[in-house]
């Protein structure tokens, strides 16, 4: 049975006609769920929308739908800006598909919306999915997290689309460091095609958060940035963490660090145009942990900006992400407070913190109430939303407030620098850069096939485009373009023929390596004169530890560690305009404890089990099973390590046996009795 999420803050709610709030922004109810037992979804909780490239806008809601009993496993749907309303698809839960989709939708690069659910899929675990769905409602369920650890569990926030074209997401529990079902919670990467990688697990405090509610959303940097709910070093208000692509995990702040400081941030976070980083947490600040808003650098420098001090005049529980808008100040909205009936209100704040409440929610039947997830911009330039109550039955709404910012496309001018660019025959990799004033969008697409957009294919304001140009097989020159912001880019290539003209070859075109990863190298082959090349690494467990570039002939050595996973992993580098393919076999952890028991004296004592792993990245846990054993040190590691346990005596005539779980297997400590 599907069980109900009841939110943190109570739903209070009155039949009363809205009020009209002090700054007289205009809201509009687009559409009140009917819920279950209807094909209506209802309850959308955490849930926001997307405006997806056909303008319509899609998200999900956590219960309701056509299947499950009681109160429905949710659905996906589609809305329209004047509202026009569809349920594209209705979750029917284990074994099959998912169930409780709480985060919202991404629509990826190839037209597709993809999701998650924290519940169902087909481990038997009720432990989610990743699915991805297309506008008209053609549904794919791509994963089902819960196989064993390191695997996550119950992901909850929203997927983000990486530059190298993989999303990015998180899941609340499970990982390396837990048995299934349980734990911190875990980073994950999957592909298009449901190639699934678990990036880290969580560890717990005092130096790692746990509990990842938020979507990550990817820096300027590459690296991704996110929030955990709880752990850190103050116990469980939570932290702010970054994460390269390839699983490089760094605890930036712990909440919870000085008087008056947030607690427990529930949602993910947005970067400003200044470079920072904008956020909210549920809890904590100065009047009385009804949550705030914070601004935080790359590096970690941390500014508290307000804090709500709930209603009758502000707010409380921000729960959902803010986004910026062309003013450059930031918008968002909290589940409680406001001037009437504790419903929730939509909010503004500058980068300096100078703050100012916009709409007051009054509640069924007229208005929503209580929204748990974050605004989204659309091309009209006015914000809409969900919330998960109030409405004409009370199982909550979509919105449209207007704000008074105008069209997105107002004013928008557009340029781009370089304008065009010149290649040898081999190709090669470069970028353009694009300068928008905020707010503007604009998108980059390639008019011919030679030409690959490789991240930066859409943006807002100012932006970076980048390509990669295969290599001319061709005897003639080649010439194609991109459309980048409405300007128009081209691309000139030299043929095999040309004066000057350079060609290039691989050694070999792939390499398949065995679970335990190694060492080596491509040569790469030139005939030309003055014909440079480059070598990049197009997936994360790819390094390229030297000959990144050259001219003329040369040779690429790279590194890849140990697989982990379950399953086997294929990547590719670009040599001299070249793909070459990685392929490695399935891994995963497996490890060996010497001794295999242990046996203690009557009168205790101290004994060790070294932990031996088949890779030296595999992270481990141990944990007593009986009272009477007490780990002193190695209740974690990575790679190698000694665990070391103390037996009290054993003051009985009997033999005590209890167990230890070391890196998933089972431990014996026989104890004699006194004689």
């Amino acid at each position: 049975m599907k069980i109900l999420r009841i939110p943190f803050v109570a739903i209070l709610l009155v039949l009363a006609v809205r009020e009209l709030n002090v700054s007289a922004q205009t809201e509009t109810n687009l559409h009140s769920f009917a819920g279950y037992p209807s094909a209506d979804g209802n309850n959308p909780h955490y849930a926001g929308l997307v405006q997806g490239s056909d303008s319509n806008f899609y998200g999900t809601t956590s219960s309701g739908g056509a299947n499950c009993p009681d109160i429905g496993c949710g659905t996906v749907f589609r809305i329209s800006p004047s509202g026009t309303y569809t349920t594209l698809y209705s979750f029917a839960g284990s074994p099959d598909d998912g169930a409780d989709p709480e985060g919202g939708l991404v629509q990826g690069t190839d037209g597709y919306f993809y999701g998650t659910t924290e519940e169902g899929g087909t481990n038997g675990c009720n432990c989610g999915t990743v699915f991805r769905i297309s506008p008209s409602g053609s549904y794919t369920n791509l994963y089902s997290f819960g196989n064993s650890p390191p695997d996550g569990v119950n992901p909850f926030g929203a997927l983000v689309q990486g530059s190298d074209s993989n999303f990015y997401g998180t899941t609340r529990l499970g990982g390396a460091n837990s048995a299934p079902n349980g734990g911190p919670g875990t980073v994950f990467r999957i592909s298009s095609s449901g190639s699934y990688t678990s990036l880290y697990s969580f560890a717990d405090y005092p130096t790692d958060g746990v509990n990842p509610s938020g979507a990550l959303v990817q820096g300027s940097d590459s690296n991704f940035y996110g929030t955990t709910s709880s752990g850190g070093a103050n116990l469980f208000y939570g932290t702010v963490f970054r994460i390269s692509p390839n699983g490089t995990e760094t605890t930036l702040y712990s909440f919870g660090s000085s008087p008056g400081d947030g607690t427990g941030p529930e949602s993910g976070l947005v970067q400003g145009s200044d470079g920072n980083f904008y956020g909210t947490t549920f809890g904590g600040g100065t009047n009385l942990y009804y949550g705030t808003v914070f601004q935080i650098s790359p590096s970690g420098s941390y500014t508290n900006l307000h804090s709500f001090a709930g209603a009758p005049n502000d707010e409380k529980g921000p729960s959902g992400a803010l986004v910026q808008g062309s003013d450059s100040n930031f918008y968002g909205m909290a589940s409680g407070g406001g001037t009437n009936c504790n419903c929730g209100t939509v909010f503004r704040i500058s980068p300096s913190g100078s703050y100012t409440n916009l709409y007051s929610f009054a509640g069924s039947p007229y208005d929503g109430a209580n929204p748990y997830a974050g605004l989204v911009r659309g091309s009209d330039g006015n914000f809409f939303g969900t919330t998960i109550a109030g409405g004409s039955l009370n199982f909550g709404t979509v919105f449209e407030l207007d704000v008074g910012l105008g069209p997105i496309s107002t004013n928008c001018t557009y340029s781009i620098n370089p304008t065009n660019a010149v290649f040898d025959v081999g190709g090669g990799s470069d970028s353009v850069s694009v300068t928008a004033p905020n707010g503007c969008d604009w998108s980059a697409t390639n008019n011919d096939s030679f030409i690959t957009i490789t991240s930066g294919s859409s943006g807002s304001g100012n932006g970076t485009v980048h390509y990669t140009v295969a290599a001319n097989t061709n005897s003639s020159e080649q010439v194609g373009t991109m459309t980048i912001a409405g300007q128009t880019f081209t691309v000139t290539e030299s043929g095999t023929t040309s004066t000057g003209g350079c060609t290039y070859t691989l050694n070999a075109t792939s390499v398949t390596l065995a679970a335990k990863g190694g060492s080596k190298n491509v040569s790469v082959k030139v005939k030309g004169t003055d014909c440079s090349w480059t070598a990049v690494s197009n997936d994360p467990f790819i390094t390229i530890t030297s000959g990144s570039s050259g001219t003329g002939k040369g040779k690429v050595d790279y590194t890849v560690p140990g697989n982990t996973n379950t399953t086997a992993l294929t990547g590719t580098m670009t040599i001299a305009g070249e793909t070459f393919t990685v392929n490695q076999a399935a891994g995963g952890c497996t490890f060996k404890l010497s001794p295999k028991a242990g046996k203690i004296k009557a009168a205790g004592g101290s004994a060790t089990v070294k932990v031996g792993p088949n890779f030296s990245d595999c992270d481990w846990t141990a944990v007593s099973n009986d009272s009477f054993i007490t780990i002193t040190s190695g209740a974690s590691g990575t790679g190698k390590g000694t665990v070391t346990y103390t037996v009290p005596a054993n003051t009985t005539t009997n033999i005590l046996t209890g167990s230890m779980t070391i890196a998933g297997e089972n431990y014996t400590v026989i104890q004699a009795g006194v004689k």
